[in-house]
Order: C-alpha cells, then sequence, then structure tokens
C-alpha cells in the first residue's frame, strides 16, 4: 500500500493547494480563482484568526486531493457546526480510500471540537458525490440553498 497522509496547508504547499481548487473548478464547471482570490486564499488562511482550514493529502508526496472547512454556530443546538465546504480528490486517485480517509478526518475534527452536526452542499448532478455522503450515513436536507453575490450583494 503507498503511503497516504494528510496535511495542513502551509505557505510552502499553498501552491500545490491552488492548483487541486483550480482541478475541482474545471470538474465543477466553475470558473477558478483569479490572482486576487488567489492572494485572498492565502492571507485567509495564514492570517492571525483564519476564516477557514485547509488540508492536503499526499500519495508518496504527490498531492491528490484537498479538503477546506469552517466553523458555523447552531442555534438550535447551541453547538459550533463544521461546514464542509470542499471535499476533493484528483480523478487518477479516485477509489482509493482517500476521500472517505477525509471525511473521517473531518468527522474526527468536528467531535474532538465539540461540533453538534456536519454540513455540506453538493452539486444536484454529481451523484458519485451524493453515493459517497449517503453510503457514509448522510441524509439529504429539505432546505433549498440560496445567494446573493456581487453587485446584488
Amino acid at each position: 500500500m503507498s503511503d497516504i497522509s494528510i496535511i495542513k496547508v502551509s505557505p510552502e504547499n499553498f501552491p500545490d493547494f491552488v492548483s487541486l481548487i483550480r482541478e475541482l473548478a474545471d470538474y465543477e464547471k466553475l470558473t477558478p480563482p483569479d490572482a486576487d482570490a488567489v492572494l485572498r486564499l492565502k492571507e485567509d488562511a495564514f492570517s492571525e484568526n483564519p476564516k477557514y482550514e485547509a488540508y492536503l493529502s499526499f500519495l508518496d508526496e504527490i498531492p491528490v486531493g484537498y479538503i477546506t472547512f469552517y466553523f458555523t454556530y447552531s442555534t438550535f443546538l447551541a453547538k459550533p457546526t463544521l461546514y464542509l465546504e470542499d471535499i476533493f480528490v484528483s480523478k487518477d486517485y479516485r477509489k482509493m480510500g482517500i476521500g472517505g480517509m477525509f471525511f473521517d478526518f473531518c468527522r474526527n475534527v468536528a467531535k474532538e471540537r465539540g461540533c453538534g452536526r456536519m454540513d455540506w452542499t453538493v452539486l444536484t448532478w454529481n451523484q458519485p458525490s451524493i453515493d459517497f455522503y449517503e453510503n457514509r450515513g448522510a441524509e439529504r436536507q429539505d432546505w433549498y440553498l440560496y445567494r446573493i453575490e456581487g453587485d446584488s450583494l
């Protein structure tokens, strides 16, 4: 078995992180972060009060995936919620258990930090991801996702 590790994103491996974000954007048919967004990603990850946490997965020292998450708060549970923003594994490295390792990593972080739950969204067309989550005990919620961005904000 090859050596798989999960390591926090650092200034040194940040370029690998950005490369994988661009790969996810391509997969999801979205616009990748521009140069200004990349600078904000770096500032927000390494500031005194980081806005999110990011981890890379390495397989034999090759960066093959990443996760990002941050915390929100449930007033009903009166506990924090780990919000899983991204979980991504490069196409050539899927079906090797890396996604499951990432998911378990997030579950453990949520438990260690006293969260009452984990939340995330999945694109409606992304059946492999839907199956992945449902096979791990996740249940689809009856909520609509709304967004305001850009000039509408």
